[in-house]
């Protein structure tokens, strides 16, 4: 299995025919004081699989802070890894929502991705004062 694309974005969409729409990738927020909250957005994932992956997959987000504590509830979503004739791989594309984001303090976070309890991916999101 490979991860392909993992961002947060401001918004994302998987179409009837699987394409990963994502609109808005980002890693950094500023704001003028904490707690900040971020009204929406969206991680958008694509993931690609060997025939011998082929079958049921468990997926797995964490929103973290430094010190490991979820700032938010655990993401968990199941997908089928399904293939095409005669294709030596096949991807699965997720987009996930994410309303009213709230982070403590200005930190470096950290959102981490797992398939079948495998780490597979991380990605930051840094929280930062606005600079004036």
């Amino acid at each position: 299995m490979k991860v392909e694309i993992f961002t947060l974005c401001d918004a994302a969409t998987v179409d009837a025919a699987s394409k990963l729409n994502i609109l808005g990738s980002f890693d950094r927020l500023s704001a003028r004081e904490a707690p900040v909250t971020h009204p929406q957005c969206a991680l958008a994932i694509k993931l690609r699989f060997e025939r011998v992956e082929e079958g049921q997959k468990r997926i797995r987000i964490a929103f973290v802070n430094p010190d490991g504590v979820s700032v938010m509830p655990t993401i968990d979503a199941a997908t089928e890894v399904r293939f095409r004739g005669n294709d030596s791989t096949a991807t699965v594309s997720l987009a996930l929502g994410i309303q009213q984001l709230k982070l403590p303090r200005f930190d470096e976070y950290s959102i981490d991705l797992a398939v079948d309890d495998r780490h597979e991916a991380s990605i930051p999101l840094f929280v930062v004062p606005l600079q004036q």
